[in-house]
């Protein structure tokens, strides 16, 4: 079952998608394809489950909403860049200062600013100390506190610990680092992360759609797809113990909003992309060659680099950049190209153990792209924007 309709030329995008959906048994998946501007290709594939019963069968449509997880992360990194157009944010300003966070566990924190929580340069090495939006029932423990918990609790735990390196002396990705942004966000523009974002960065390029996400099955938005993962977890939605699907109550979805908590169809997230491509009424020029700048340490041996949620590889006199997402029920991906084309995947499940790689969807969509001979001219935007 699909939505949507393929130009002559792109049929390989649609051929490259049944294929990875077959072979990993994905349900639901979304595709969209831009080029220089101009919406080319949306499509939707697979069914659902809905209904309070969750025994109807629903089609994805190319305007369904999914869980796009880390896709989150440029949206937050253009939010804080549109705070510094506003003359509102510094990126060297510390955290410390803006969130009043104490350095009293280790003076290391000081050293932590805007720029390098974008860049994931901030101090927190998951592999060390683990992932706090993870560990829900460790750190209501530790605070004594009933779940769930929320931003300020993850925030107190992480507080009164020391950081796991100097910020600023490697790269270690953080949620966690996002997670700060986020709180960034709302106290320096008075607004909730969500009312911010929409109000300046959607609102002006005709993004409706989008929208923070919730934990629950019985919480989905209209036309929000179903997930699907193999696994349990106990409930950190509540203080119940139950064991529970795990998309559904195995982790918080509120709390990741800044770092992997929007829900969006992939044609949102292509039309949102293009506010990287040149000055607009979003970001002007210098913000978004600030999100794609080499940063002070933490480029790759193969000569890419995390700029301000993307990662970043230089090709010929543009940029290659791209990231994708991955939470339980959820895999996304998204690209751009230094020939001006982007595309944006996501998919009702993720990769698990005895399942084939899903990082291939990346060379796959940017072969599919290389491989176009003639591109089509008719644009889609007025159709979903």
């Amino acid at each position: 079952m699909s939505r949507g309709t393929v130009p002559a030329g792109l049929k390989g995008f649609d051929t490259m998608m049944r294929t990875f959906m077959r072979e990993r048994s994905i349900g639901g998946a979304q595709l969209a394809v831009a080029r220089k501007g101009k919406i080319l290709m949306v499509r939707s594939y697979g069914t659902y489950t809905t209904g309070a019963d969750g025994k109807q069968q629903a089609v994805v449509e190319p305007t369904s909403l999914f869980r796009i997880a880390s896709l989150s992360k440029h949206v937050t990194a253009a939010a804080i860049m549109r705070l510094v157009q506003e003359g509102r944010l510094s990126l060297s300003a510390p955290v410390t200062t803006l969130l009043g966070l104490s350095a009293s566990a280790d003076a290391r924190l000081k050293q932590v600013t805007v720029l390098r929580l974008m860049q994931h340069l901030g101090g927190w090495d998951l592999g060390v100390s683990k992932d706090p939006l993870w560990i829900d029932h460790a750190i209501a423990s530790s605070l004594g506190v009933a779940l769930p918990i929320g931003h300020a609790q993850i925030m107190r735990y992480m507080t009164a610990r020391r950081l796991d390196f100097t910020p600023g002396s490697k790269m270690v990705y953080s949620n966690y680092g996002y997670l700060l942004l986020g709180r960034i966000i709302e106290k320096v523009s008075g607004m909730s992360y969500e009312s911010y974002v929409k109000q300046k960065l959607f609102a002006p390029v005709r993004i409706t759609r989008m929208r923070i996400g919730k934990s629950l099955k019985s919480q989905a938005a209209p036309t929000e797809v179903d997930y699907h993962s193999r696994y349990t977890a106990k409930s950190v939605v509540d203080a119940s113990g139950a064991v529970v699907p795990y998309p559904y109550g195995g982790f918080n979805l509120p709390n990741y909003d800044s770092t992997g908590g929007w829900l969006a169809s992939a044609v949102d997230v292509v039309k949102f992309d293009m506010i990287f491509d040149k000055a607009g009424p979003v970001l002007n020029g210098t913000s978004i060659n600030r999100l794609l700048a080499v940063p002070e340490t933490g480029t790759t041996s193969s000569g890419s680099w995390y700029g301000g949620g993307w990662w970043v590889r230089k090709s010929g006199s543009g940029f290659n950049t791209w990231h994708s997402g991955s939470i339980p029920g959820t895999f996304s991906f998204a690209g751009r190209t230094s020939a001006g084309v982007s595309y944006c995947a996501i998919f009702n499940r993720r990769e698990e153990e005895g399942t084939p790689d899903f990082d291939v969807i990346d060379p796959l969509l940017y072969d599919a792209a290389a491989a176009v001979t003639t591109w089509p001219t008719a644009d889609l935007t007025s159709k979903f924007f």
